[in-house]
């Protein structure tokens, strides 16, 4: 059971330094903004240096690995599904069907990912593959989408342009380039450049961390009681249907074992990603239905990884 209780010592940190985080906010230290301040700077700041500096080191082979298929395969099929049982049961408009989709398949390969790649995994690289496809193909889609049904236009100039408004997703595209020119040449930056950037990224995770956990004081999730079927729905669609539909992707098709079939699953069982409230918030639709899509899957994800860690390390 060495892979269960790694995943249940992975959890102990990451539930520590977020209950600090929970108790911080309850005491009020920092201010009402601490928790904005934490996110805003792990996000533009401490993050891209993280990834980037993961990656820079990551032989670039190992970056884009075939596990990659299965996290676009496994995604898709479950937004096909949440779609597919909107139209069945839900009902809801195509807007708030389009966040409900988002919901099912975005993974938080940032706040909760980059902790469990790190502490369960014990490869934060692991999530680049995962970062880069949702910045680079989910986001735009979902937009596309949500610009339709709201605006009955497409702005493509605003899509084109969020690349350049995700520091993650530019830290993790510098990292991989480096990666490159290294391969190729055997160049790296010399270290009083690489250190620095290093040191500010190691931040990350504690601020991500105990940032979710400010975030969790006060909140009052499933309000609104319409709304509850689809909820429930997305948190069984992400949490354990997703992790089903990667096992058998990558045990039968891509046929990986061991460390690669564990990693393939359980990345697939990470909770929604918060950029889809983001999202919500922008276009002003499905606002509460995505955070507490958010918040049920995130909350439930932990039990289902101890489930996976317990089959599968």
């Amino acid at each position: 059971m060495p892979g269960l209780l790694s995943a249940m010592q992975g959890f102990c940190v990451i539930g520590i330094v977020i209950f600090v985080g929970y108790v911080a906010a309850r005491m009020r230290i920092g201010g009402p903004s601490a928790q904005m301040v934490l996110n805003r700077f792990s996000f533009f700041v401490s993050s891209p240096c993280l990834m980037f500096a993961i990656l820079s080191k990551e032989p670039i082979f190992d970056i884009f690995h075939p596990s990659i298929i299965v996290a676009f395969l496994s995604a898709m099929l479950i937004g096909v599904v949440f779609l597919v049982l909107n139209r069945m049961f839900f009902h809801m408009n195509a807007a708030d069907a389009t966040i409900g989709a988002l919901n099912s398949l975005y993974l938080n390969s940032n706040n909760i990912g980059l902790p469990i790649a790190t502490y369960i995994l014990g490869n934060g690289a692991l999530v680049a593959p995962i970062l880069v496809m949702q910045q680079a193909l989910f986001t735009p889609i979902g937009l596309t989408a949500l610009d339709v049904f709201t605006k009955g236009k497409v702005s493509v100039k605003e899509i084109a342009k969020q690349p350049l408004h995700q520091p993650l997703l530019i830290g993790s595209l510098l990292g991989i380039v480096l990666s490159a020119v290294n391969a190729k040449t055997g160049w790296f930056i010399p270290n009083y450049l690489y250190d620095p950037i290093n040191m500010i990224g190691e931040s990350a995770v504690p601020m991500i961390l105990m940032a979710f956990g400010m975030s969790l004081h006060g909140t009052k999730p499933l309000q609104q009681k319409g709304d509850r079927p689809a909820i429930f729905t997305v948190a069984i669609l992400k949490n354990i249907v997703m992790p089903v539909i990667a096992f058998l992707l990558a045990y039968f098709m891509m046929g990986f074992r061991g460390p690669e079939l564990y990693a393939c699953v359980v990345l697939a069982a990470l909770p929604t990603g918060q950029n889809v409230y983001n999202y919500a918030a922008r276009y002003n639709v499905g606002l509460t239905f995505a955070r507490d899509g958010i918040l049920m899957s995130t909350l439930t994800s932990p039990v289902f990884i101890a489930v996976i860690a317990f089959l599968l390390s």
